[in-house]
């Protein structure tokens, strides 16, 4: 019996006795091209219709859920710090270095800078809604209270090499941005909570009260950093806040204005003691900003160490 007659690979791509390519003639060619045309037409059009209906429910400015509709990340803010250690250790809190001429204080002196410059640097389409403001203000639509990175000082800044070179580090430290949080501030200096900082009470009834009363008349939330523990406690020194432990009201709310600038407080260790491990804790106090040290929420750790 003969065998079966196999045809070849040239006859399938293309056979002339029955005019086909790849085993279709022309016609089939054309009715199949034409339906993956629709098809995938039609795939297209349906999911860009399902995209566009979804943008629709999308704003550009401001999350679905915030502190009005129940935002997912909460309404306690926590604070920042800033500088941060190296991509190596992105997870460490630790600044260590050695004071003097020439250490490794470098990185620390170069993230600090990053950030100052950076307000300093303002895009030129942000200008027009930047605004100088003072207490009682409120801002509206896409303006925003423009912060002046000289209010920091002369201490804790690039020319000082921000403390390190002498031994006496300064942390920039902000709040989180919270879309819509409001801080609701103290009224009264009676109202100021009984495990605040005695430094930070004093600079509040000192500065911030009306002559003669109570009253707090210029409303910040306020920041306070000293040592977790005992010990550190003791060691920490002088802690100076520049321009004070505060950051005032009217940079609230953060409604995601374009080239909004968030408040900063610089923190200089005046005279921490050398060669010992301290960990530090900042806080941020307002009525409703609560604290919880496992959950750091409302604050900040850290650990510094000056040899």
């Amino acid at each position: 019996m003969p065998a079966p007659q196999k045809a070849s690979f040239a006859e399938f791509l293309w056979n002339r006795e029955e005019k086909t390519v790849l085993g279709r003639t022309g016609l089939s060619w054309f009715k199949i091209t034409v339906f993956y045309i629709i098809f995938y037409s039609c795939l297209a059009a349906f999911w860009s219709l399902c995209l566009f209906i979804f943008l629709q429910t999308i704003s550009y400015k401001e999350p679905r859920w915030n502190t009005n509709t129940g935002s997912i990340i909460g309404k306690n803010p926590g604070l920042g710090f800033r500088p941060r250690p190296p991509a190596e250790r992105i997870e460490s809190t630790l600044v260590m270095f050695n004071e003097g001429p020439g250490e490794n204080w470098g990185h620390w002196v170069s993230e600090l800078t990053n950030v100052t410059e950076k307000y300093k640097q303002v895009p030129e389409k942000y200008k027009k809604n930047m605004k100088t403001c003072t207490y009682g203000d409120e801002m509206e639509g896409d303006d925003f209270c423009v912060f002046n990175i000289a209010e920091l000082g002369t201490k804790c800044s690039k020319d000082r090499n921000f403390g390190y070179e002498a031994g006496n580090p300064c942390i920039i430290v902000k709040l989180n941005k919270i879309f819509n949080w409001r801080p609701d501030v103290y009224a009264t200096s009676d109202d100021l909570p009984d495990n605040m900082p005695e430094s930070v009470r004093e600079v509040i009834a000192r500065d911030f009260t009306e002559p003669g009363s109570n009253e707090i008349n210029k409303q910040n939330v306020w920041i306070t950093c000293e040592g977790e523990n005992p010990n550190d406690f003791e060691n920490i020194g002088q802690v100076n806040y520049y321009p004070h432990p505060g950051m005032p009201a009217y940079y609230y709310p953060f409604q995601n204005q374009p080239g909004y600038q968030s408040p900063l407080v610089a923190v200089e260790f005046a005279s921490v003691k050398r060669g010992v491990l301290l960990n530090i804790e900042c806080k941020a106090w307002a009525k409703n900003i609560f604290h919880d040290r496992k959950e750091r929420k409302g604050s900040v750790h850290l650990e510094l160490m000056v040899d």
